[in-house]
């Protein structure tokens, strides 16, 4: 079954509605240039709200491997996504000081971008088309992929259930796409879930 992620979540209702539609996964951004930001206090508010099964992803843009395992180490998150430049050696010092699991994101331009994913040590990748563009990439260059990834990248209620039903993604990933504003849209958000509950039940 495809798991799903409502990512950029900052507010209390944000939280109220993934409690209630109950996706795999929700993330909390602690890049502070993005409109998504939280801080580590307002995430320990927001991860208190949340429901024990649902996992709370930290999107990080090549933030000090020490900070992430603080986040870790006070159950603030339960899996990192590396969501910027985010080397190997980074990978390896991050996993010296926490055993949690790690999500590396890649930037899917052209087919040579896929020889990085597939080499990847990180226990989860995510496909994105950039840094939170709302835009999707070209899927035909990932239908030869060999190991489970998120999907993101332009999804929305319209298309997430087309992509699922073509690619079989191990998850996938929203966050533009249940907004309304700039803010997330309960009756998108439940849209969303709705429409890949549906295609993997027929």
């Amino acid at each position: 079954m495809t798991k799903i992620k409502l990512c950029g979540l900052f507010q209390k209702c944000d939280i109220e509605a993934a409690n209630e539609l109950k996706p795999e996964y929700i993330g909390f951004v602690f890049a502070k240039k993005s409109t998504r930001y939280v801080s580590p206090e307002k995430a320990v508010r927001l991860k208190q709200l949340l429901a024990l099964d649902i996992k709370a992803v930290g999107v990080f843009v090549n933030e000090a491997p020490q900070t992430i395992a603080t986040l870790f180490r006070d159950g603030i998150i339960d899996i990192a996504q590396l969501h910027g430049g985010e080397s190997e050696n980074y990978i390896e010092q991050l996993r010296q000081l926490t055993e949690k699991p790690i999500l590396k994101a890649f930037r899917i331009k052209t087919a040579s971008d896929m020889q990085h994913v597939e080499k990847c040590s990180a226990d989860y990748i995510l496909l994105d088309s950039g840094a939170g563009t709302g835009t999707a990439f070209d899927w035909k260059l990932i239908r030869n992929i060999n190991r489970p990834y998120f999907l993101a990248g332009g999804l929305s209620p319209d298309n997430v259930a087309d992509a699922v039903a073509r690619l079989h993604p191990f998850a996938v990933d929203v966050s533009s796409g249940i907004e309304t504003d700039g803010v997330k849209d309960k009756t998108k958000m439940a849209a969303f879930v709705a429409a890949v509950r549906r295609e993997e039940n027929l």
